[in-house]
């Protein structure tokens, strides 16, 4: 597939060097020819140096036989901008992603209705979710996290409960699939949970905030 990259700062350098060794065709775009030193040294794609509101830049960059365009250097208002020009004047574009650096921001970058990838915000989840317990961990996140499912690990304290008895009170959550000796099911609110099982949820930030809180009663 054909790729384009705007912005080469070190989330866009990463970025262009995994789609590459996925064996993608990748062009990276910035108006500092400089910024691609970022670029991994096994990296062959190409490189375009422009502003990436140029018409003529986007040309270069071949956008008109483009699958998909990433939009991520660390302007949000750019990239807005950007992003929203791209599905306008490229609509064989099958997939604009933005980047947005600046979580204050992320309403303003909504509003052009663009999908979206908060890296801070999305990191921050991430780190925080490490420090509070290891042991409860996001799998996969829809959207910008509004919507994710995690893996929880079922302790002694939660042996021989049913699923129903484990999510109550938790709000927007709901068991996905549970994994026992390697084995995955699709539980049912019945299923009485073991010792050493894996549970899988997905749940809203509330659902998951609530969740925690109860993991952490069965510590004590």
């Amino acid at each position: 597939m054909n790729f384009i990259i705007l912005g080469c700062g070190r989330f866009g350098a990463e970025l262009s060097y995994r789609l590459f060794q996925s064996g993608h065709q990748v062009v990276v775009v910035d108006n500092d020819q400089k910024s691609f030193n970022r670029l991994h040294a096994d990296f062959r794609g190409r490189t375009v140096v422009g502003e990436a509101l140029s018409a003529d830049t986007l040309s270069r960059a071949d956008a008109s036989n483009a699958d998909g365009v990433a939009v991520v250097t660390n302007l949000d208002a750019l990239n807005a901008v950007i992003g929203h020009s791209v599905r306008v004047h490229y609509p064989n574009v099958k997939q604009v992603i933005v980047r947005n650096y600046d979580p204050a921001m992320r309403d303003m970058l909504e509003a052009f209705g663009l999908q979206l990838v908060s890296s801070t915000a999305w990191g921050a989840e991430r780190v925080q979710e490490l420090l509070v317990d290891p042991t409860f961990r996001a799998v996969f996140s829809a959207g910008n996290g509004e919507v994710e499912m995690y893996e929880m690990y079922i302790s002694e304290k939660w042996d021989g409960m049913p699923v129903s008895d484990l999510l109550k009170g938790c709000g927007e959550i709901v068991s996905v699939a549970l994994t026992r000796a390697g084995r995955a099911e699709l539980p049912s609110p019945e299923a009485v949970l073991h010792q050493g099982d894996v549970l899988m949820v997905s749940a809203t930030f509330e659902g998951v905030k609530a969740m925690r809180a109860k993991l952490q009663e069965g510590k004590k």
